[in-house]
């Protein structure tokens, strides 16, 4: 009787221990099925952020990000849903369930890793001073004493406030909602450089026609990411993947070189 009873304990709790790890399993991370369950891939992003990702003359949001998440979420067989959020408040944004992912020139740094799960970088990028062509301004040096115009929240913002020296030097550092506001206060004289990451000077100096030139000399360097929920390690997987395969296959190349004119990814590189 002893006998059958020490069998019947060690079955239950060999039972209950299969339920454990079944209860385990799925509660680990679900962040992919999620997504796949759902059909629907939402990105937040910076909707006046051109060339990754802004708004066109239909008011439609397009952009080198907008068609690199395009490819990866029709390769994933997901809809993709562009969120537009307030760039300051993107990790709340993350972290509160609102977006999948932050996918718009998203820079990586060592700060937003602790807090961030980041793809591969898949371009290089810098953060740069535009003035206006006619300044007398060739250096970052020339800015002591002058005002100096950033995007809240951005990696401009860091770049900046991350040099003690250089912003101490300046006279004032004013602080806006998004680029393309930063840009308009320097073509009417509210501030006299704006620090910005190279693509975007570059995508709104070619596009507008407005007499700004871009300063040789680099504030910083940096790489772009796909920013994911910390533990959200199967979806960043999943979009990594795919990356690597477009990369690969030449998908990544043609989006980059219907953008820019040749290909400046970093993916497989």
């Amino acid at each position: 009787m002893k006998k059958i009873l020490l069998i019947v304990a060690l079955a239950c709790i060999a039972v209950s221990m299969l339920g454990a790890a079944g209860a385990k399993e799925l509660g680990g991370d679900q962040s992919l099925q999620k997504v796949l369950d759902k059909g629907v891939f939402v990105l937040g992003l910076d909707d006046s952020f051109p060339p990754m990702g802004y708004r066109n003359e239909n008011n439609e949001i397009v952009g080198f990000d907008v068609d690199l998440a395009k490819e990866v979420t029709s390769r994933m067989g997901v809809t993709l849903k562009l969120q537009p959020i307030d760039w300051n408040a993107k990790e709340q944004e993350l972290n509160t369930g609102n977006i999948d992912c932050i996918w718009n020139g998203f820079t990586i740094t060592e700060e937003r890793k602790q807090v961030i799960n980041f793809s591969d970088p898949y371009v290089d990028n810098a953060q740069v001073a535009v003035v206006k062509a006619t300044s007398p301004v060739k250096t970052l040096a020339d800015l002591a004493g002058k005002k100096v115009g950033i995007q809240a929240g951005s990696s401009a913002s860091d770049a900046v406030y991350g040099n003690a020296a250089f912003a101490a030097s300046l006279k004032e550092i004013v602080e806006v909602k998004d680029n393309l506001t930063a840009l308009m206060d320097l073509e009417i004289g509210g501030v006299d450089a704006v620090v910005l990451d190279l693509f975007v000077a570059n995508d709104n100096i070619k596009r507008s026609g407005k007499n700004f030139k871009i300063l040789d000399e680099h504030l910083s360097s940096e790489e772009y990411g796909v920013g994911f929920r910390k533990n959200d390690n199967a979806l960043r997987n999943e979009v990594q993947r795919h990356m690597d395969e477009m990369a690969a296959d030449g998908a990544m190349a043609k989006i980059s070189t219907d953008w820019f004119g040749g290909d400046i990814t970093v993916v497989g590189k």
